[in-house]
C-alpha cells in the first residue's frame, strides 16, 4: 500500500484545509510535486529556482503578515536529502525575501520525516517562512502543530 502524502489530522482550523487534505488523501497524490502543485495549490508561485518554489500559504495561520512556503522542487521527505547546494539556495531565498518584505521578526521552519511526529500535513519537503502582523494590536501569538 502506497504510504499517505498528507495527513488531514494536522490541517487545524484555517478556513477549508481539512476537506482540501482529504481529498488529496482521496486522490493519493502529493499535492507539492509540480504535476500537482497548480490543481490543488491556489497561490501564485513567486520565484522558481534550482531547488526550491517559493509562494505563499493557501491557509495562512490567523496573524500572520506573511507566510511563505519554500517547496524542494524535488519529492523529498527528509532533511538529510538536502544537498548543500540545496541549503544555499534556501537561505539566499529566505534572506531576500526578509530583506524585500522588511520582516522585523518571525519564524523560519521546517517539518521533516512521520507527520505524527512533526506536525505537518504535508510530507513533500517544504519550509515555512511566517511573520506576525505587527500593526494589529493586541494580537494573538501566531501558534503552530509540532507532534
Amino acid at each position: 500500500m502506497q504510504k499517505p502524502f498528507v495527513n488531514p489530522k494536522n490541517a487545524g482550523a484555517r478556513g477549508g484545509y481539512d476537506e482540501v487534505l482529504k481529498k488529496i488523501s482521496r486522490d493519493r497524490v502529493c499535492p507539492f510535486c509540480a504535476e500537482n502543485l497548480a490543481h490543488y495549490h491556489t497561490k501564485p508561485i513567486l520565484k522558481t529556482g534550482r531547488f526550491w518554489i517559493l509562494t505563499e500559504n493557501g491557509y495562512p495561520y490567523k496573524g500572520a503578515l506573511h507566510h511563505l512556503l519554500f517547496i524542494h522542487r524535488q519529492h523529498i521527505e527528509n532533511i538529510a536529502e538536502i544537498s548543500p547546494a540545496a541549503w544555499s539556495e534556501l537561505l539566499q531565498m529566505t534572506r531576500t525575501e526578509i530583506k524585500k518584505r522588511a520582516v522585523a521578526g518571525g519564524t523560519f521552519y521546517l517539518r521533516f520525516g512521520n507527520t505524527a511526529a512533526t506536525g505537518a500535513s504535508v510530507t513533500h519537503l517544504h519550509a515555512n517562512l511566517i511573520a506576525p502582523d505587527m500593526r494589529v494590536k493586541n494580537r494573538e501569538p501566531i501558534l503552530t502543530r509540532v507532534g
